[in-house]
């Protein structure tokens, strides 16, 4: 049986180790997808870390792949050798708690996650469900795609269920992994599009984003500021920085909504006077199942939106990692494989 090369994690804290393995065959419902390219996502710490509840080692991280299908196991219907795919943050679902039976696969009581769940996209091959399947049209590279899969629809995904609608103001959080892309999904959807971020020096990259209009935290009460805008109908909080959060809660307009898909695990300051007096409200956000992936690579497709990264072969995918770790990327890392 022929090998293929995998980057594992052996234990907690354990290194990214370059390993050779048989290649994997798809059983029933299953597909084996040709990695061309994985985004090197934060989210990965938490299976090198061992922060994931139940993880078990060893085990392949990555959930922002972009490849081909290569084969097909018995009982998957549609699907088929030679289509471009994505595989995600939904890495599959049950289909029969209750979530899913009320259609939100996203939050399933038993899904599964890519890198997480089985191997992810951290090798030449993986298998995947293919209910965590999304097709990649043409016009996106699998370097384009594959950051898509999860910075992407995470904004695409929250700000498209924002309540906002063409000409409202749309505040955008932070200027980096997330916030880069939902900067761009927010002015071609049609949004008069506020970046908030610290320092003048990120006003030319906002602008260049699709921004119309920059504010700097450092030297804006940006409450104030959004106020002086006519209030913002959502705010995207891409930031991991919970302080930054509360500053720019009182921007919202009346009605508005404060939209969190940047993980803090320090506590939200918020005026409960200023939440009832204008019924605004506060919501998290989870990414999306994998039609929400295809619409998410559909629209990039036809608007124009890519995602900055840095790409590193899959023989240096620690030095990617720690790439990605110390913030210093610009703004997403992604492995290829030369597949």
């Amino acid at each position: 049986m022929p090998n293929m090369r995998a980057v594992q994690v052996t234990k907690a804290n354990g290194p990214l180790e370059l390993v050779e393995r048989p290649l994997p065959q798809p059983a029933a419902g299953q597909v084996r997808v040709k990695v061309q390219a994985c985004g090197v996502c934060h989210s990965d710490s938490v299976v090198k870390e061992g922060h994931w509840p139940g993880i078990a080692f060893p085990r392949v991280p990555g959930h922002e792949v972009g490849g081909v299908i290569d084969a097909v196991g018995p009982n998957v219907p549609e699907w088929r050798p030679g289509q471009r795919v994505g595989i995600g943050w939904h890495g599959g679902h049950c289909g029969h708690c209750e979530s899913c039976r009320r259609g939100d696969f996203v939050l399933c009581q038993n899904g599964q996650i890519a890198g997480l769940s089985y191997d992810g996209g951290y090798a030449d091959y993986m298998i995947a469900p293919f209910q965590a399947l999304a097709r990649i049209p043409e016009g996106l590279s699998p370097v384009e795609a594959a950051p898509l899969m999860c910075a992407g629809i995470t904004t695409f995904n929250s700000l498209r269920n924002s309540g906002a609608r063409a000409g409202d103001t749309v505040a955008v959080l932070g200027i980096g992994g997330l916030g880069h892309l939902g900067i761009q999904f927010a002015a071609r959807m049609g949004f008069k599009t506020v970046a908030i971020a610290r320092g003048k020096d990120k006003e030319p990259l906002a602008k260049q984003l699709g921004a119309h209009v920059y504010l700097d935290s450092q030297t804006e009460n940006v409450s104030e500021a959004l106020q002086k805008l006519g209030g913002a109908k959502a705010i995207l909080a891409t930031v991991t920085n919970s302080k930054a959060m509360s500053a720019a809660i009182g921007g919202l307009a009346v009605n508005g909504k404060f939209v969190i898909v940047g993980a803090s695990p320090e506590p939200l300051e918020v005026n409960p006077l200023h939440m009832i007096v204008g019924r605004r409200s506060i919501q998290g956000w989870a990414s999306g199942s994998s039609i929400d992936s295809e619409d998410t690579l559909g629209f990039s497709a036809l608007s124009g939106v890519r995602p900055m990264s840095e790409a590193f072969p899959l023989e240096r995918a620690a030095e990617a990692y720690d790439r990605m770790m110390s913030g210093d990327a610009r703004f997403r890392v992604v492995l290829t494989t030369g597949n």
